[in-house]
């Protein structure tokens, strides 16, 4: 995402000398993607960033899955999860719903502060269902509330901190790769197009340093390795690594709201990719928001019945009414996967109830995967048995 920012002091030319008020040096450090091929940003620390004094073995939570077998429509009931928050954490905290190679879905429920942490295996994409954190991270600190997506680059050093009374709800989204806008929203170098259904007004980095100070700081790694492909080391570092004095580049975390989504329709409905947000590879995000729906005299304002030949379908229902399910038994809190190779769509009766709608109230976000998802143990925990056959009711 070639959108450039400048945080705090830099130098006014790249990798020259940048003096400390007392004569030292600040340290240069380049985060960058794709080698020194893609998006990169300049961190100036007060530290030396390579510096370790411990490392030990972490074992990050819920990294098994299991086959979706026999084949499945499935509904998860989040809410169900967590009875008590107290001592939960978006990170430790985090329990694994769906996963595949590509991409792992958890839900947390949190009230206090996680340990710094960073993904070294792929973009963290975490949707705030309900609740306020203050994000700190390495570039500075971000605000989140309810309703907005935090993008975090991989080997972001981060902590979450909740902020309100209510425990924190959020649904995290790993890649196994970057997330960034869909492509098709960008010019060649980068800029939102005008079709876009946000742009970079809507996006929010971190407005200052984030300087923190303190000896023998653990930060919780998750990387690759192990014998599932996926491990992590807890470090410890002599000093804070929230030291950095100013950045400057095209790759940092930031915010984008939902309620900033300005959604695209038409006079039948539309196909699902006129909702995207984000994508990585092997999966696209995208988000159902409150709209006017199709004009055409003789429309029919909810889905067709469709099948996924070529990926899996999981949405996450966090907001308003969505009446294509009604009967389904799902509700706020609630996710459906549906399945490559099972035909899916509005549950009986809901085809003709929907004429004559002018608009929808509904808020959803959906991940679409191009290789089969497999559950994890959040998933079997909060499992409504009865939803496969809801069809035939």
């Amino acid at each position: 995402m070639a959108f450039y920012r400048s945080v705090g002091e830099v130098p006014p030319k790249r990798h020259t000398q940048h003096r400390r008020p007392d004569g030292g040096l600040y340290y240069e450090e380049l985060m960058g993607e794709e080698g020194f091929s893609a998006d990169s940003s300049l961190l100036y620390h007060r530290e030396i960033p390579t510096a370790i004094v411990d490392a030990s073995p972490w074992q990050p939570p819920g990294l098994g899955t299991t086959a979706n077998h026999p084949l499945l429509p499935r509904h998860f009931k989040l809410h169900d999860l967590f009875k008590d928050a107290d001592e939960a954490d978006v990170v430790t905290g985090r329990r694994l719903v769906l996963g595949n190679g590509d991409v792992r879905i958890s839900y947390a429920v949190a009230s206090t502060p996680s340990p710094l942490y960073r993904n070294a295996i792929g973009d963290e994409c975490v949707y705030v269902e309900s609740g306020n954190a203050i994000v700190e991270t390495v570039f500075g600190t971000l605000t989140a509330t309810a309703g907005d997506y935090v993008l975090l680059p991989r080997a972001t050093t981060h902590r979450w901190v909740p902020q309100s009374r209510e425990p924190l709800r959020a649904y995290v989204i790993e890649a196994n790769s970057h997330i960034a806008p869909a492509k098709r929203y960008l010019s060649r170098y980068g800029q939102f197009l005008e079709h876009a259904p946000f742009c970079e007004r809507d996006l929010h980095g971190p407005g200052a340093p984030l300087l923190a100070d303190g000896t023998d700081v653990p930060v919780l790694v998750k990387h690759r390795g192990g014998a599932g492909g996926v491990t992590g080391t807890r470090y410890v570092y002599p000093r804070h690594p929230f030291d950095v004095v100013g950045w400057d580049g095209c790759l940092y975390p930031y915010t984008f709201s939902v309620h900033d989504f300005e959604p695209i329709t038409g006079r039948v409905h539309q196909p699902p990719p006129v909702h995207q947000v984000f994508e990585g590879a092997g999966f696209v995000i995208c988000n159902f928001v409150p709209r006017k729906v199709d004009y055409h005299p003789l429309a029919i304002p909810v889905p067709y019945y469709h099948s996924n030949v070529d990926s899996d379908e999981v949405m996450f229902y966090c907001g308003g009414n969505y009446e294509a399910r009604k009967g389904s038994g799902i509700g706020q809190g609630s996710i459906s996967l549906h399945p490559g190779g099972h035909p899916h769509g509005p549950q009986p009766g809901a085809y003709e109830r929907s004429i004559g709608v002018t608009e929808v109230d509904e808020l959803a976000v959906m991940v679409d995967t191009f290789r089969p998802l497999e559950l994890g143990e959040g998933a079997t925990a909060c499992e409504d048995p009865a939803y496969p056959w809801s069809w035939a009711r």
